[in-house]
């Protein structure tokens, strides 16, 4: 992977991905892929009071879809929801210290995935009949 150009920081996000699994009656719930390439992604998000208090992933893809899921996941944790709402791929592929870019869709759906979450989790609460 090292001679595709990934950095030390995608590296490490690929071989340890952080929050990795499934919240069970999440609050708000992403799925985005990419028919092209195969990744797929999932983001489950528990919000109290606008505030991503935890937050997991599944992924299905190349080493760059699980690095920038494993990312996204730690840049929104304790993050407002609309302050996660604005976390481009750009800012994913920062953090990462940079992705090749025949990789950078993949950091686009992992924030896609996210912004998917947060949307899913706002109806929720619309439905309820709650202010957001």
């Amino acid at each position: 992977m090292a001679q595709i150009g990934y950095s030390k920081k995608v590296l490490d996000h690929f071989t340890n991905p952080r929050n990795v699994g499934v919240i069970e009656a999440p609050d708000g719930y992403g799925k985005v892929g990419n028919p092209v390439c195969g990744d797929l992604m999932e983001i489950f998000i528990k919000v109290k009071d606008d505030i991503i208090t935890d937050i997991k992933f599944r992924t299905f893809g190349c080493g760059s879809a699980i690095a920038t899921s494993s990312m996204v996941t730690e840049m929104a944790k304790g993050m407002h929801v609309d302050e996660a709402l604005k976390i481009t791929r750009n800012d994913v592929a920062d953090e990462l210290e940079g992705l090749p870019p025949k990789k950078m869709h993949c950091s686009n759906l992992a924030s896609d995935a996210l912004h998917e979450a947060i949307k899913d989790y706002e109806g929720k609460v619309k439905d309820k009949g709650l202010t957001k």
